[in-house]
């Protein structure tokens, strides 16, 4: 007897496919010509990744870097439940030998990686999920000249990577210092020049933007973008009259604005001052520079309002915060080189075993997280000359 056909409502389809991992989506393009051509719609990429978001799927990544190698690499963390977030993925970037490159955004599962060396511009966009890799092109803009000078340095200080929702455009900022000295006798200029550089995904070009002339300071926390707009630590004015103020970049209208930060949260050369979104706000994270029990102070600002959320007092034996996890628990760094979890709720420090300590600089340990996404960057898939993965054995961490 044969049994009745029975046809699945497309509707239905495309929810349970838009809740798969990407490997699974991957793997059903050659399913049929209509899973594939789909996937690529941007209704099917923004209902894949909003469910993503939704269900609160991170996925944490540190970044290292091998003293002994001379090489850098991040570590893809497991968020399978009774793994204790285990190393399950090393993954080399030969792309930047040598280096130890700036990771600035995680925007909608992108990463933007970029040379941290001196006059380095290599910038590359990466999904880490469909494992495409996009080489940006060199910058168009043209750097100022002046008589008896030539131009000895160019220093990339910070950026940020982030989403243009007016223009539907990935867009990538970048702050630019350039040191001069005398063209005869190679004395050093005591003026540089400041230059602000602005990349657009969908046009693939550079173009310089008019510069707010002041020096922002990089985030140790990575996430300081909240809806199309980048936020920075800068300082203003002299010695002994510094104020500490909050640098912001508008994606939409590239447009610069300067804010006020809360000035009670102690003075500034004495306290480390984090600038980071923390559900849906921006706020400062606030501890003290020196010692090894750290305080940890967290104020977000609503409406010109600043509000304090929590304050962690004396937790022992620590150096510096890598980010927050779900339930506001913050991953720091210790004096072991050991990432350790602190639950606020609980007062619990768990150990998670990650031992940083062969990387042998404690600066050049980062975390960062992303969401899974299907967002392409017109790149190309992963060759071993960018990325190279490397799966660890039995979810050792050892290593």
């Amino acid at each position: 007897m044969q049994m009745p056909g029975f046809a699945v409502p497309e509707a239905l389809v495309t929810e349970i496919l838009s809740k798969l991992p990407v490997k699974s989506l991957i793997r059903f393009n050659c399913v049929c010509k209509y899973w594939c051509s789909s996937f690529q719609t941007p209704r099917f990429i923004s209902k894949h990744y909003h469910n993503n978001l939704k269900s609160n799927n991170l996925n944490p990544v540190l970044k290292r870097f091998d003293g002994n190698a001379n090489l850098a690499y991040f570590s893809q963390l497991s968020v399978e439940k009774d793994e204790n977030f285990l190393v399950k993925q090393n993954i080399c970037l030969p792309f930047f030998m040598h280096d130890s490159p700036f990771v600035w955004g995680a925007r909608h599962g992108l990463f933007c990686l970029h040379s941290s060396c001196m006059n380095g511009e290599e910038v590359a966009i990466w999904n880490p999920s469909t494992r495409e890799f996009k080489i940006l092109p060199p910058s168009s803009v043209q750097r100022p000249t002046y008589p008896g000078l030539t131009c000895d340095l160019v220093m990339f200080d910070c950026g940020a990577f982030e989403f243009d929702f007016k223009t539907d455009d990935y867009k990538f900022i970048r702050f630019v210092t350039l040191c001069f000295v005398d063209s005869e006798c190679g004395i050093e200029s005591p003026d540089d020049v400041s230059q602000v550089e602005l990349y657009s995904l969908k046009c693939d070009s550079w173009k310089e933007i008019p510069s707010p002339n002041y020096r922002p300071f990089d985030s140790d926390l990575s996430n300081n973008c909240l809806d199309g707009i980048c936020s920075w630590k800068i300082i203003i004015g002299n010695s002994p009259y510094e104020k500490v103020m909050i640098l912001s970049f508008d994606m939409a209208n590239e447009k610069f604005s300067v804010s006020p930060i809360l000035e009670f949260v102690g003075f500034f050369l004495k306290t480390n001052i984090e600038v980071l979104v923390f559900n849906g706000s921006v706020g400062v994270l606030v501890y003290p520079v020196e010692g090894i029990d750290k305080s940890f102070d967290l104020w977000v600002i609503n409406g010109g309002v600043w509000t304090k959320q929590f304050s962690i007092e004396s937790i022992p034996g620590v150096v510096n915060p890598l980010g927050f996890w779900k339930n506001d628990e913050l991953f720091l760094l210790n004096t072991n080189y050991e990432v350790v979890l602190f639950d606020p709720s609980t007062h619990e420090l768990k150990v998670l075993g990650i031992n940083t300590y062969l990387d042998h600089h404690r600066e050049y340990v980062s975390l960062f997280f992303y969401v899974e996404s299907l967002v392409p960057i017109n790149g190309i898939q992963e060759h071993k000359d960018h990325i190279i993965r490397q799966l660890v054995g039995n979810a050792s961490n050892k290593y």
